[in-house]
C-alpha cells in the first residue's frame, strides 16, 4: 500500500478516537499546510484550532470525552463526574465534560466543554485510550455532588471490572462511608 499523508494521518485517527492533531501530523512527518488541503478534498473534518477528524472512521461513544481533551491541550484529562462518564459508573450524565489542565486555556470551547485549572500533581491514566484523573480520586471528587450510593455503588462495580486496586478500593470506600 502507498504510503500517503491521509494515510499516515488514518493511522494516527485509529489510535484516537478518529482525531488528528497538527501536532501528531507534524511528528508524523505530515506538513501542517496538508491538513487543510485534505479537508478541502474531504478526507479530513475541521473540529477546532489544531484538530481535525477523519471522516471515514466511524464515531463511537467516547469521541465527545476524546475531543473535550484534545481541544484543551496535551496535558488535559478529563475530572470528576466525567471519568464516571466515560467508564458508565455512578448513572451519571454530566451536562458539560470537565476536563483538567495545567496551564490556562485561551482557545474558544463549545460550551458542553468545562475547562478547569488544576494543581500540579493530579494522578492522570488513560481509560479507553483518552487521559482522565485516577477513578480512585474521580470518585472522591464527586463526593458531595453525585448521592454517596450511586457513588459507593460505582466504586463497588468499578472493583468489580478491576479499576480499582485493593488499596484504592479499601480508601474510596472508607472515605465515602465517612
Amino acid at each position: 500500500m502507498r504510503r500517503t499523508y491521509r494515510n499516515v494521518l488514518r493511522e494516527i485517527a485509529y489510535d484516537n478516537h478518529g482525531y488528528v492533531t497538527t501536532a501528531d501530523a507534524a511528528d508524523a512527518g505530515v506538513p501542517v499546510v496538508e491538513l487543510p488541503k485534505l479537508t478541502a478534498r474531504g478526507g479530513l473534518d475541521h473540529v477546532g484550532y489544531g484538530l481535525y477528524r477523519m471522516t471515514d472512521i466511524p464515531p463511537t461513544d467516547d469521541d465527545q470525552f476524546a475531543e473535550a481533551t484534545l481541544r484543551a491541550g496535551d496535558d488535559a484529562f478529563l475530572r470528576g463526574e466525567s471519568v464516571l462518564a466515560l467508564l458508565g459508573l455512578g448513572d451519571v450524565n454530566p451536562t458539560k465534560i470537565t476536563v483538567g489542565t495545567g496551564r490556562r486555556v485561551r482557545r474558544a470551547m463549545p460550551t458542553y466543554i468545562n475547562v478547569i485549572q488544576t494543581q500540579a500533581g493530579t494522578k492522570v491514566t488513560r481509560y479507553r485510550g483518552i487521559r482522565a484523573q485516577q477513578l480512585s480520586e474521580a470518585l472522591l471528587e464527586c463526593k458531595g455532588r453525585v448521592p454517596a450510593s450511586r457513588l459507593r455503588d460505582a466504586a463497588a462495580q468499578a472493583r468489580a471490572e478491576g479499576l480499582l486496586t485493593t488499596a484504592e478500593w479499601n480508601r474510596v470506600r472508607k472515605e465515602l462511608a465517612a
